[in-house]
């Protein structure tokens, strides 16, 4: 009897530490997993706690992930367009690490996919309408999710909104996506509901220049992110009949004969080039924008203030003022900024701050 109950114990042991063993051997990525519906309405199988992340081709993405994550957490690679807006902007002083995520995977905006493996990404976040890079990406067997810009009819709030939500959806919830989300919409309800009575002659027209260079000038039409600005704070979009992006001649310039002029932060230009006609030869001076020195460059803050961003409520506010100055009056844009800025990022900025993030530098295009 003593010799049965101790080879019972023995193989008590031994069928214990098989399971043991085999509980270890199991690769952890097997339960590690689970799913989201992205933006394209594909279902995902992506790892539960991503840990090297990758943002490819949604160039303002990098800002709503250092927002809501509070800051660069895990991402290992990122768009070199990205990160020239990155390194000179808030992003990369605040969150310094940013100069270090690489970008060498991207070249003339397509993905080299050997460098891009290099980097061991365990997720990649895209721009949903790039189907040759999810194409690349679903071969190379990487789990990819898509952001939309298009999700919300180009109305950046809500554009912003979907983003923050999807990236709760990945990274779990930071306890900061209703706070963000409800600002945005809150900054848009009072901005719509000062602007909805105007008429068309209240209104200003306004052009935005995504490029103004020697040989190059290029808007987009009525289906991008400047018919919303337009729109909402109080101005008419010059270019609203066209679609999509366009290269510009001086002569429907001249037809259109814009009241403001806004310079984003993917062109070098600045407002003085158009004053001292530097560019290319073209001539601005009959233009009422030039006439009325309305040409202003959009501030940069985390982001461009084009497409949406992590400082898109600030966006609203500040293209609000320009378009209608007496309507908005009341706004301290200054006030604006530091308050946000502490709130959502937890920096206190400056005077000195303050006079870059409305003075962005031309290197800020990444050209």
């Amino acid at each position: 009897m003593k010799k049965i109950a101790i080879a019972a114990a023995l193989i008590a042991a031994l069928v214990l530490c098989f399971s043991g063993c085999a509980k270890k051997e199991q690769p952890a990525s097997v339960q590690a997993t689970k799913t989201v519906v992205d933006h394209t309405g594909s279902t995902i199988t992506i790892p539960a706690n991503p840990e090297r992340v990758v943002i490819s081709s949604l160039l303002p993405l990098p800002s709503v992930y250092c927002l809501y994550l509070g800051g660069p957490y895990k991402l290992v690679g990122m768009h070199p367009s990205s990160k020239a807006a990155g390194k000179n902007s808030y992003l990369a002083k605040f969150y310094p690490e940013i100069n270090d995520i690489d970008s060498s995977f991207v070249k003339n905006n397509v993905v080299n996919i050997e460098q891009l493996l290099e980097l061991k990404p365990d997720l990649i976040l895209y721009n949903a309408s790039n189907t040759a890079e999810k194409e690349m990406f679903d071969t190379a067997g990487i789990p990819c999710v898509g952001f939309s810009t298009t999700i919300a009819g180009y109305n950046t709030i809500e554009t912003y909104a979907s983003w923050i939500t999807l990236l709760g959806e990945i990274f779990g919830d930071t306890g900061r996506s209703k706070e963000i989300i409800e600002y945005g919409r809150s900054v848009e309800k009072m901005v719509k509901e000062r602007t909805s009575k105007l008429t068309d002659e209240q209104r200003p027209v306004c052009l935005y220049l995504y490029a103004c260079e020697e040989n190059s000038i290029t808007t987009y039409g009525g289906n991008m992110f400047n018919q919303y600005w337009c729109e909402t704070c109080g101005g008419r979009n010059a270019s609203y009949e066209l679609k999509g992006s366009n290269s510009l001649n001086m002569e429907q310039i001249y037809n259109w004969n814009p009241d403001m002029i806004f310079l984003t932060n993917f062109t070098p230009a600045l407002p003085e080039d158009l004053y001292t006609n530097a560019i290319g030869g073209y001539d601005w001076s009959s233009i009422k924008a030039i006439q009325k020195k309305q040409v202003y460059k959009n501030p940069l803050g985390m982001y461009r203030w084009a497409p949406p961003s992590s400082d898109t409520p600030l966006a609203l506010q500040w293209f609000a003022k320009q378009m209608q100055p007496e309507l908005f009056a009341d706004i301290d844009m200054d006030k604006e900024i530091i308050s946000y800025f502490k709130k959502f990022y937890g920096v206190e900025l400056t005077k000195d701050d303050l006079k870059a993030i409305y003075n962005p530098s031309r290197a800020a295009s990444g050209k």
